[in-house]
């Protein structure tokens, strides 16, 4: 079962597209839990995508990754960033803070990013994501770019 919600404000969403939700026990929506607790290095907001053909293959997932590598600094992030620190809305101003993910490695521009790399055609394919709420405008123009039909995300109780 699929559905819209749209009480939701999204802090952005292109003309013309809307976000569809899907129960947390939808097996694409597992799919992408489980690639973004076994992928991410954001442990602050651990994301994780799953492109999923016509067909109803994956054919492309990635987690979001953060710039910081040293496992200890991974760790201690959630609580010294200093986006949080300044109370920074979520999708803006990553360049702050070298443990948050860069948009261009946020799990939705990361599987596109992917996708083009290993010459895989994701034009009419659906994505969803887990972690996260919304996406950004340069993930959405990243799934734009390369065709993506639909965004989904997992529903949340009322």
């Amino acid at each position: 079962m699929q559905n819209t919600e749209k009480n939701i404000k999204y802090p952005y969403l292109p003309e013309g597209r809307t976000i569809l939700h899907v129960p947390a026990d939808n097996k694409y929506m597992l799919i992408a839990k489980e690639v973004a607790q076994t992928q991410s290095t954001d442990k602050k907001t651990s994301t994780g995508a799953v492109v999923v053909d016509n067909n109803g293959n994956v054919v492309v997932s990635a987690a979001n990754q953060s710039a910081i590598k040293n496992k200890f600094l991974l760790e201690t992030h959630p609580r010294w960033c200093i986006r949080k620190f300044f109370r920074i809305p979520s999708g803006e101003k990553y360049w702050l803070c070298p443990g948050c993910a860069s948009h261009k490695y946020h799990a939705e521009s990361f599987a596109m990013a992917k996708a083009k790399k290993s010459k895989i055609n994701v034009s009419g394919c659906d994505l969803y994501l887990w972690g996260h709420w919304w996406c950004c405008k340069p993930c959405w123009d990243a799934m734009i770019k390369s065709g993506i039909r639909n965004v989904y995300l997992e529903e949340k109780d009322k």
